[in-house]
C-alpha cells in the first residue's frame, strides 16, 4: 500500500516547515507596510508637501478671519494711497473751525490741521516744533488761512454708480446693469469703471472725496462693489483710484497671514428687478434662497474639509483640494460676514424679505438703499441677523414709483428717534433708470448728481434730523457702513488727510467748498475765487414735529389739505414783498411790516389793524419771517403726472406727429394741458404747503407737446372758481438730439408749422406774435438754429415771433446772441449735471467756474427765469431760487431771486394778464433759507386764506 511522502516524515519537521513559510509571509506583510510607511514619512516631510499643508491650513485659517485694519495701521507715516511721484507738498490750514466727526459728531476745535504724505500729522493746538520739524525735512509748507471756515471730513457717497454709469450718457459706456440673469454676484463692478467721466470733477467740487461704486439695481444679486477715491491718480487706471481693495481681486494667489480687507456687495429687490425681468417679488424671493444655498453649500463642503485639514486627517483628503466655485465664492464671503451688504429695499414688504432671509441663511446687512419706508418698521429693521443696518435714503425726493410713494422727508429724523443708523442721498433728474443713530446721505450717482450731497443732510437737518448726525450722514456713517470707518469719513492724526473747507455752515443753503483735499492733495485749481462767504452758525430750523408724526401715524400719505379761513392777523413780521404793478418784478414793501391783517385773499392793512382787529380773525405769530409773493413751478408735470412710472396714474404722453400713427380724428388739434390735469395729489399739495401757488404745467412729448395752462394747486378740483389761472398759455415743443429723427427733421417741421396757414388756434397765435413759443432745447447749436429760424420767420412775416428756451443748460455759450434776438430762457436745472450729449458744455458755476448759467445770462441782458423738472422737487422751487441767490456773489439781490420764479417766469411765458396778488407767509426767517417754514398762503385767486398751522 502506498503512502504520501508527507506522511513518512516526522511531526516536528512538518511543524517546521509551516513555521518557516509563516516567516516568509510575515516578513512579507511587514516589508510591504514598512515601504507603504516609508514613503509616507518621506512625503510628509518633503519640501513640497510641507507648503502645499501649509498653504491650506492658512487658507483655512484666512476663510474665516474677519476683515479689518491691520494692528498697525495708525502706525503709519505715510498713506498706502501714494505713488512715489505725488509726494506732496505738505500743507498747513490756520485759524479753522474743525468739525471733526470724532464725540458723536459733536466735536468742535478751533485751530489748525496740518497735512502730510496724504496723512492728517496734527489737528487743533498743533505745537510750533512739529510744524518747524516738517518744514526742516521739506523744501516747502503751504499755509492756508481759513479765516474761521468751517472745515469738514471729506464727503464720503455710500451709493453711487459714478465711472460705471457714463456722464454724458453714452451707449459705449453704459456698465451700471448686466441684464443677463437676475442673480450675479460674480460680477464686479471695477471691470467697467470708466476712468473718463466728467462727473469725477463735478463730484470732487461738491467737496464729495470718497465712493462706492455699485452695480445697478435691474438684478436681485447685482455683483460686487468697490471703494474708490476720486482724484485722478499718476498711473491713470481703476485699479489705482480703489480704497483698500480685497486680496481676491486679482485671483487667490496672495499671501492669506494678512488681516482680510472687507469686500463690498449689491443686492436689489421689489419693483426693479421684477420690470427688468418681467417677474414677481415671488421669484425674486425663491431666487436669493437658491442662490444663498447654493452658497451655504459650498461654504459647508470648505468647513469640512477645513475641519479635516485641521485634524490632521490627511488621509482622509487623498486626491482632494480646498473646495471653490468662482461664482459663488463672494456669496460664501456674505455668508461668513466677510463683505459689506447694501440691499436696495424700498417696501415693508421686501424689507421684510430681506430680514427673513437674513436669518434664515445667517448673514448681516451693512446697509439699506432707497428704504423709503423704513421709518415705518423701525423694530423690523432691528431683527436683521447680526445688528441693524444703515439706512441710505433721500431727503425729500419721493413718490416717483409706487415702491417709493410713502416715502417721507422725515424719515432720517423717524429713523435716529429709533437709533438706527441714516446715510443720505441726492436725486437729480437724469435718463437712468457708535451714535445714537447710523444716519447715511447716499447720491445713486449718476442717476443722481453727487456733487450735492451735502445738500441733502442740509435739507435732513432742515426737517428735523439733529445737526451733528446730518453731517455724520455725509462722512462717519457712511464710512463705518462701508467698513472704512479707521481711516475715512473723520478728521483726527493718522487718518487720510481728505479734507474740506467750506464758503460757510456746512448745513446752510448753498454751502460750497473753497478747497477739497483728496489724500492731501488739493483738487480745486481756482480755490475760493468764486464763493461769496454765507452763515458761520448752523441754521435754526423750524419745528415740524406734528407733521412728522402726521407722517408716521398715516403711514407716509397724510393729510395735506389746508385749513382755510376767512381773516388773519400776521405779527412779527419782517420783509413785506409784493408783485409790482403790470408785472413790472417784485417790489420790497417794507423791511419791518410789523403786523400784516388780510381778509378774503387779500391785504387789508399793514402796522395796524384796528378794525380787523375786533373782528373773528385768527392771529398767526410769524417771529420774525416774512411775505412773499406765491412762487410759480414750471418744468415739472404738476397736476399731470402722481406715480411718474405708473401709466394708470398719470396723463400719459401725447401723440408724436413725427413718430407717426397720429390718429385722424386729432387733425389738427394740438393737445392741452388743461384737459388732463389731476387735483389732490401728494406733490401738488406739497408743492402748495411749499409756497408754490401757481403751477404751470405743459403735457409731456418728444416734439410737439402742446399747449400749456396755469393753474392754483390749492384748488380741489377744476370746477373751483378761478382753479384755472390762465387756461392756454404757451405752445410747447421739444428738438433735441436724442430724439428718434434727426434734428434737421425736427427743424424743418417747426419751419412748416411756422410758415404755413392753418391748424389749431394756439398755432396760429404763436404766428401773429400773440403766443409764446416755448421750445425744451439744450445744445447750443440747435440754440443757434432756432435764433436762425426765429429771424427767416420774422424776415418772412414781417411780425415777431416770441420764443423762449426752456431747459437750455448751453444758453451761456449765445448769451448776447439770445439777448439780442429777446428770447427769454427758463433754467430748469439749478444743479446743472451733463446728463447727455447736448448738455455736456455746462457753466458748472462756483467753485469750478465763476459765473453759474444764470448769472452769464443775467449779465448779458437776457430775461432769466427758473424751473424744476421733478414733480417731488416742486415744493423745494423757493430753495432752487435761493441757491442762485447764495451763490451769485451778490449780483442777485432778494427781489431777483424772487423775480426768477414768478415775474421772470410769467414774462418769459407771455402771460397777457397780470397775475393775481398771491402771497405766502413763512415763519421763522428768510424765505430763501433754512430758518423759515410756509404757514399760510393769502390767496387772492381762490378768495381766501389757507393756514398750515
Amino acid at each position: 500500500m502506498g503512502s504520501s511522502p508527507l506522511s513518512t516524515r516526522p511531526p516536528s519537521r512538518r511543524w517546521a516547515h509551516l513555521l518557516i513559510l509563516f516567516a516568509i509571509a510575515l516578513v512579507y506583510i511587514i516589508l510591504f507596510h514598512s515601504s507603504t510607511f516609508i514613503s509616507s514619512t518621506y512625503s510628509r516631510s518633503s519640501p513640497q508637501e510641507f507648503a502645499r499643508r501649509s498653504q491650506i491650513l492658512s487658507k483655512c485659517a484666512y476663510i474665516r478671519a474677519q476683515p479689518g485694519p491691520p494692528p498697525n495701521f495708525h502706525a503709519r507715516t505715510q498713506s498706502d494711497r501714494l505713488a512715489e511721484s505725488e509726494n506732496t507738498t505738505p500743507v498747513l490750514v490756520r485759524n479753522a473751525t474743525i468739525w471733526t466727526a470724532a464725540n458723536d459728531g459733536h466735536e468742535v476745535l478751533t485751530g489748525d490741521l496740518l497735512m502730510h504724505r496724504g496723512l492728517i500729522k496734527a489737528i487743533g493746538n498743533i505745537p510750533l516744533s512739529l510744524i518747524r520739524q516738517v518744514e526742516s525735512r521739506n523744501m516747502k509748507l503751504e499755509v492756508i488761512d481759513a479765516h474761521g471756515a468751517w472745515v469738514t471730513p471729506g464727503i464720503v457717497d455710500l451709493h453711487s454708480h459714478i465711472g460705471v454709469g457714463s456722464a454724458p450718457q453714452l451707449n459705449g459706456a453704459g456698465d451700471t446693469n448686466s441684464r443677463k440673469a437676475p442673480i450675479l454676484p460674480w460680477l464686479r463692478s471695477i471691470d467697467g469703471l470708466n476712468t473718463h467721466d466728467a462727473s469725477y470733477e463735478l463730484a470732487m467740487a461738491g467737496g464729495v472725496t470718497t465712493a462706492q461704486i455699485l452695480p445697478g439695481s435691474a438684478n436681485n444679486i447685482g455683483g460686487q462693489a468697490f471703494i474708490m477715491k476720486l482724484r485722478p491718480t499718476a498711473e491713470r487706471s481703476p485699479s489705482s483710484m480703489l480704497l483698500e481693495p480685497p486680496y481676491t481681486l486679482n485671483g487667490s494667489h496672495f499671501d492669506h497671514t494678512l488681516t482680510p480687507r472687507w469686500r463690498h456687495m449689491k443686492h436689489a429687490c421689489g419693483e426693479n428687478p421684477s420690470r427688468v425681468y418681467g417677474m414677481t417679488r415671488l421669484d425674486s424671493g425663491w431666487n436669493f434662497r437658491a442662490a444663498y444655498d447654493s452658497a451655504r453649500k459650498l461654504r459647508d463642503a470648505q468647513d469640512d474639509f477645513c475641519a479635516k485639514v485641521e485634524s490632521d486627517s490627511w488621509d482622509d483628503l487623498a486626491g482632494k483640494t480646498f473646495p471653490e466655485e468662482l461664482q459663488w465664492e463672494s456669496l460664501v464671503d456674505v455668508l461668513r460676514g466677510r463683505v459689506k451688504l447694501s440691499v436696495h429695499c424700498y417696501e415693508a414688504v421686501d424689507l421684510d424679505g430681506i430680514v427673513r432671509l437674513t436669518n434664515e441663511f445667517e448673514f448681516p446687512v451693512a446697509s439699506f438703499h432707497h428704504a423709503g419706508e423704513t421709518y415705518l418698521v423701525p423694530d423690523l429693521l432691528k431683527k436683521t441677523w447680526g445688528g441693524t443696518p444703515a439706512i441710505a435714503l433721500f431727503a425729500s425726493n419721493f413718490r416717483k414709483k409706487r415702491e417709493a410713494y410713502r416715502g417721507s422727508e422725515f424719515a432720517p429724523r423717524v429713523l435716529a428717534e429709533h437709533g438706527i443708523d441714516v446715510v443720505m442721498k441726492f436725486l437729480t433728474v437724469c435718463n437712468l433708470i457708535s451714535l445714537p443713530t447710523n444716519l447715511c446721505l447716499q447720491s445713486d450717482h449718476p442717476v443722481v448728481n453727487s456733487r450735492y450731497l451735502l445738500h441733502e443732510a442740509a435739507q435732513a437737518h432742515y426737517y428735523g434730523l439733529d445737526p451733528a448726525l446730518a453731517l455724520l450722514s455725509v462722512t462717519h456713517t457712511p464710512a463705518t457702513a462701508m467698513g472704512m470707518g479707521h481711516r475715512i469719513g473723520m478728521l483726527r492724526p493718522g487718518y487720510d488727510a481728505d479734507v474740506v473747507i467750506w464758503s460757510s455752515h456746512p448745513l446752510s443753503l448753498a454751502s460750497t467748498p473753497t478747497q477739497v483735499y483728496i489724500d492731501g492733495i488739493p483738487q480745486l485749481s481756482l480755490p475760493g475765487h468764486y464763493i461769496a462767504k454765507g452763515p458761520t452758525t448752523p441754521p435754526r430750523t423750524p419745528n415740524f414735529d406734528s407733521e412728522k408724526m402726521a407722517a408716521v401715524a398715516h403711514e407716509g400719505i397724510p393729510p395735506l389739505e389746508p385749513r382755510s379761513v376767512h381773516s388773519v392777523i400776521f405779527v412779527n413780521v419782517s420783509r413785506l414783498y409784493v408783485r409790482g404793478d403790470d408785472s413790472s418784478g417784485v417790489m420790497l414793501v417794507s423791511e419791518q411790516a410789523g403786523l400784516v391783517g388780510v381778509e378774503d385773499g387779500r391785504v387789508v392793512c399793514v402796522g395796524q389793524c384796528p378794525d380787523l382787529a375786533e373782528g373773528d380773525v385768527d392771529i398767526v405769530n410769524l417771529e420774525g419771517g416774512t411775505i412773499t409773493p406765491g412762487l410759480t413751478s414750471f418744468g415739472a408735470p404738476l397736476g399731470l403726472v402722481e406715480i411718474r412710472l405708473e401709466p394708470s396714474t398719470n396723463d400719459g404722453s401725447v401723440h408724436n406727429p413725427l413718430g407717426g400713427d397720429l390718429p385722424a380724428i386729432l387733425g389738427d388739434t394740438i393737445m392741452r394741458a388743461q384737459d388732463g390735469l389731476m387735483f389732490g395729489g401728494q406733490n401738488l399739495l406739497l408743492a402748495y404747503r411749499s409756497g408754490v401757488t401757481t403751477a404751470i404745467t405743459a403735457p409731456s412729448g418728444t416734439f410737439l407737446q402742446g399747449v400749456s395752462t396755469a393753474f392754483s394747486p390749492g384748488a380741489a378740483h377744476a370746477g373751483v372758481e378761478n382753479a384755472s389761472v390762465v387756461d392756454e398759455v404757451a405752445l410747447h415743443v421739444g428738438i433735441s438730439m436724442s430724439s428718434r429723427v434727426s434734428v434737421s427733421t425736427q427743424v424743418a417741421a417747426l419751419r412748416n408749422m411756422l410758415f404755413g396757414e392753418d391748424g389749431d388756434k394756439v398755432l396760429r397765435s404763436v404766428r401773429k406774435g400773440k403766443t409764446t413759443l416755448v421750445v425744451d432745447v439744450e445744445s447750443a447749436d440747435i440754440m443757434a438754429t432756432l435764433l436762425r429760424l426765429k429771424d427767416e420767420y420774422e424776415a418772412h412775416s414781417g411780425r415777431d415771433l416770441r420764443m423762449t428756451f426752456a431747459g437750455a443748460t448751453e444758453a451761456h455759450i449765445l448769451a448776447h446772441e439770445i439777448a439780442k434776438a429777446g428770447v427769454s430762457v427758463i433754467v430748469t436745472q439749478s444743479k446743472l449735471f451733463p446728463s447727455t450729449w447736448e448738455q455736456q458744455r455746462i457753466l458748472a458755476g462756483p467753485p469750478i467756474t465763476e459765473e453759474s448759467l444764470v448769472t452769464a445770462l443775467l449779465k448779458a441782458g437776457v430775461n432769466v427765469a427758473i424751473g424744476v423738472l421733478e414733480e417731488s422737487n416742486a415744493r423745494n422751487t423757493r430753495f432752487e431760487a435761493g441757491w442762485f441767490l447764495f451763490t451769485s456773489n451778490g449780483l442777485i439781490d432778494r427781489t431777483t431771486a424772487l423775480a426768477l420764479a414768478t415775474t421772470n417766469l410769467e414774462k418769459a411765458l407771455g402771460m397777457q394778464r397780470d397775475m393775481p396778488q398771491d402771497l405766502v407767509a413763512y415763519r421763522g426767517g428768510d424765505v430763501f433759507e433754512f430758518e423759515a417754514k410756509a404757514v399760510g398762503v393769502i390767496s387772492e385767486t381762490l378768495g381766501r386764506i389757507d393756514l398750515f398751522v
